[in-house]
């Protein structure tokens, strides 16, 4: 396989596919693969770990050991003692990986597995799987990692990006693209995105046009230069701050192919994200309620989504109009941003409606509950979303935090001690969970244990919320 890394480029060992290993080890896979069907995860684990001690570059068997791992985990139960357990015991054998990786990386992948095999989530044992497969040439192994670790940590810009480059380099930019776009809609104008999509544009450009191709000597520089216009129109759409001029010529140019081509749905949602771009909700709403008309667009949940999330802009371009300077501005302010919470709310509820076993939906029905005060449908629906493993960390988050609003501090102290333990590194995610812990335990009076917290965080992170100012004022009064 080949890729581009710097202008130059570049070779790399694909792993082994099923028709390139031996007899004996591929009947060995079938076995693990009928295993799997049946039901019989175990087995099934065992089966596939046999195949890849004897093949350790077989993509398939790796891929399916992954799935094995998974259903065995949720056959299992996702009860938190068992998983609290399996990640305390499997700790000193991630930290033995760690240290082995750099110098032994197919060992140290060999010992990710013995992890991973009863904690499928852990993100120390999937970031040994990254490093041990770059250094053994194993991209493929490495997007299977990335893509959990990445789901596990779904607000972390670094690990965004650094799937989003394996993605191109297996040579998949299209969903590499979608990655960063849907970590932009959480956090816009962040210029490391921004530099991301401006890189997998391109590739997706190279990958389209003729390119490799020609490299390859399959095509001609021709077709490379009959793309070179579409790769600066990608690359413009790409911006996360469009101006005027090129917007404006982006709505042309899609409003003229449109004409030609009615039913095109890219088109029709290029323009309806042109349109909200430009503040023109009406117009791009019009145009995804047309993409919603079609057989194909009708039964799409992310034009269900994209719908919501226009809405939502405009309720904030609403208030973003308002004369700050006017006696009734907070007023207005406060009518909108009520409306703007009875719509998310309502919305939300047709979601769940429309998909009631959907966790991740439960999870945002949870957090548009907690901030409209509704606290005991909070606590109902972060209950049912932390048997979601992406949103397990998150609903627990919330759910003490319901707890203590209805000042049941033991409670809420008790489930973000259980989230501490389900939770592996010092992420953001993580220093959130030790701050609230900390603000349970002034809760409940015991100053002391609280500030033991947020000197976890202090000396790692000065700056985070006012951790600074509670040490401080701990140490004055001493």
């Amino acid at each position: 396989m080949d890729f581009f890394r710097g202008g130059i480029l570049c070779f790399v060992m694909a792993e082994k596919s099923l028709s390139e290993i031996t007899r004996d080890v591929r009947l060995l896979y079938q076995k693990g693969h009928d295993a799997l069907q049946r039901d019989n995860f175990d087995y099934a684990v065992d089966l596939f770990n046999q195949v890849l001690q004897k093949e350790p570059t077989l993509f398939d068997a790796r891929k399916a050991l992954r799935l094995a791992q998974n259903k065995k985990a949720a056959a299992a139960g996702g009860g938190f003692f068992k998983r609290a357990w399996g990640s305390a015991s499997s700790s000193p054998l991630v930290a033995r990986g760690q240290m082995t990786v750099r110098n032994n990386p197919a060992e140290a992948l060999a010992m990710a597995e013995q992890v991973l095999n009863n904690d499928p989530h852990n993100s120390g044992a999937h970031r040994i799987v990254v490093d041990a497969s770059a250094a053994l040439e194993m991209p493929r192994t490495a997007v299977l990692s990335l893509d959990i670790l990445h789901r596990n940590s779904p607000k972390d810009k670094h690990v965004a990006i650094q799937f989003a480059e394996a993605l191109s380099n297996i040579g998949e930019p299209e969903r590499a693209e979608r990655a960063l776009l849907e970590f932009e809609r959480n956090f816009p104008r962040d210029p490391d995105i921004a530099q991301a999509l401006k890189d997998v544009s391109a590739r997706k450009t190279l990958n389209e046009g003729g390119y490799k191709a020609a490299a390859s000597g399959e095509g001609s520089y021709r077709d490379m230069l009959r793309n070179e216009g579409e790769a600066v129109s990608l690359e413009q759409e790409n911006r996360v701050q469009k101006t005027e001029d090129v917007a404006e010529r982006l709505i042309a140019e899609n409003e003229a192919r449109l004409k030609q081509e009615p039913n095109n749905l890219k088109i029709l949602r290029t323009l309806a994200e042109l349109y909200t771009q430009k503040g023109l909700f009406e117009k791009a709403l019009g145009y995804y309620q047309k993409i919603k008309a079609t057989d194909a667009g009708s039964g799409d949940s992310s034009v269900d989504r994209a719908i919501a999330e226009t809405t939502v802009r405009r309720f904030d371009n609403d208030i973003a109009l308002l004369d700050q300077h006017a006696a009734d501005y907070p007023d207005k302010v406060a009518a909108i941003q009520a409306e703007k919470l009875n719509y998310q709310v309502t919305e939300c509820q047709r979601r769940v409606e429309r998909f009631p076993t959907d966790l991740a939906i439960r999870f945002e029905m949870g957090v548009l509950y907690f901030q409209a005060g509704k606290i005991g449908e909070a606590i109902q629906e972060f209950q049912k979303a932390q048997q979601n493993p992406h949103k397990r960390i998150a609903a627990m988050n919330y759910l003490a935090q319901c707890f203590g609003k209805r000042k049941m501090y033991d409670l809420g102290a008790r489930t973000l001690q259980n989230a501490i333990k389900e939770k592996p590194g010092f992420d953001d995610e993580k220093k959130d969970l030790i701050y609230q812990l900390g603000c349970m335990l002034e809760s409940m009076g015991k100053r002391d244990e609280a500030v033991e917290h947020f000197k976890q965080i202090y000396e790692i992170d000065i700056g985070y919320k006012d951790v600074a100012a509670k040490v401080d004022a701990y140490y004055a009064g001493q």
